[in-house]
């Protein structure tokens, strides 16, 4: 951090999952050495270039952060002004002053498939999503812009896990369907496999990218777990470390989950039309991801200066904590009845064992640090037979 001490930076879509992320560690664990803005939307609207060039000409910075986006099942104009002109702009003014730009893109501009690199991009066509059109034309757009002299890097993430997301959406929903047995069967194959972005990991990663601009400018690169991760399997896992018989390790064909699909979301027309407000979660627009792998290559990353301070951390070995911190807020919420989701210590052992014996190595090397007879009380217990 010290190459960016005294900086000043703005950071775009502070107030979501990753840029929230992103604020927590440049305000405590950067301890301040960081001038960081975080305008909201009333201050800075990234669809109004007037908001862009008089909060720049104001705060002058000397690196922006762009993570801001519109939700993925937003319409046309909204992708087009935040996800994509909007990055555009951003882009623009970063070349004008000549300072970097951090722009956090997603997979969903990658096509289907395993060990996808940087180049790998589906090819741009009207057919496409509103969000994956966006976020595509954002990326070609800055690099007809780096031809010009702008200084940038993209990280592109894939599904992101952590804690602190205050939206129950991406690999979220999945956890809140399983925790609530809102899915009976597996809307997957045994064939499918993903790549995971650790949200915790993230901050480390564009710190290190910001104080390293000979080596990272013009890169994109791919921020994910180097192993993919079979959907099927994290789901039985879920289920299993939380005791639950739902759901059924059965797979549902996509067809089936199709057919199914479009049945409810006829039913939930008809709802609306009642006035009553009802709709699916945007992140069913991907359904036919769930039975496709998209694995992403991280041999960049790695082979990069970047030093993962936590290379054992995976989304296996962070699901305790991820489990805890959601089900206790989602019972405080009121979204799920308090005390009617346990997680069993000895269980979950038993999936690490099965899924994750590196963590659980681990983990049980820290443990034998501590003193072993001291961590139970004896009081009352029988004397031992001679």
């Amino acid at each position: 951090m010290a190459a960016l001490a005294g900086k000043t930076g703005i950071l775009l879509g502070g107030g979501g999952f990753v840029g929230g992320a992103l604020l927590h560690f440049f305000k405590g664990f950067a301890e301040g050495s960081v001038n960081l803005f975080v305008p909201n939307s009333k201050k800075l609207s990234l669809a109004v270039a007037d908001d862009i060039r008089r909060y720049f000409e104001r705060v002058k910075p000397d690196f922006i952060i762009n993570c801001a986006i519109a939700a993925i099942g937003s319409d046309p104009q909204l992708s087009c002004e935040i996800n994509y002109l909007g990055a555009v702009s951003l882009a623009r003014a970063a070349l004008e002053l000549g300072i970097p730009y951090i722009h956090v893109s997603s997979a969903a501009v990658m096509p289907s498939g395993t060990d996808l690199h940087e180049e790998d991009c589906r090819p741009l066509g009207a057919a496409l999503p509103n969000y994956t059109k966006s976020k595509l034309l954002a990326e070609l757009s800055l690099a007809q812009l780096a031809a010009r002299g702008l200084d940038h890097t993209i990280i592109r993430l894939a599904i992101v896990y952590g804690t602190h997301d205050h939206k129950i959406q991406g690999f979220q929903r999945l956890l809140f369907a399983v925790v609530n047995r809102g899915m009976p069967l597996l809307f997957t194959n045994r064939r499918a496999r993903h790549s995971y972005s650790n949200v915790r990991k993230l901050p480390l990663f564009v710190a290190h990218v910001l104080a390293h601009r000979a080596e990272f400018s013009g890169g994109i690169y791919n921020f994910v777990d180097p192993a993919p991760v079979p959907l099927g399997g994290l789901i039985l896992t879920l289920r299993d470390s939380l005791g639950l018989r739902v759901p059924r390790t059965l797979y549902l064909p996509y067809a089936l989950a199709r057919l199914g699909m479009g049945f409810v979301a006829r039913l939930v027309g008809l709802i609306a039309r009642l006035g009553v407000e009802a709709r699916l979660p945007a992140e069913l627009m991907f359904l036919r991801n769930f039975y496709q792998s998209q694995t992403l290559s991280a041999a960049k990353l790695q082979g990069s200066s970047f030093v993962d301070s936590e290379p054992e951390a995976t989304v296996f070995s962070e699901l305790p904590y991820l489990l805890q911190y959601y089900v206790r807020r989602w019972e405080q919420l009121g979204l799920i009845k308090a005390g009617s989701r346990e997680i069993d210590g000895p269980r979950w052992r038993a999936q690490q064992f099965v899924h994750d014996p590196t963590e659980l190595l681990r983990q049980v090397q820290e443990e034998s640090r501590q003193p072993f007879l001291q961590q139970c009380s004896l009081e009352g217990q029988e004397e031992p037979p001679p």
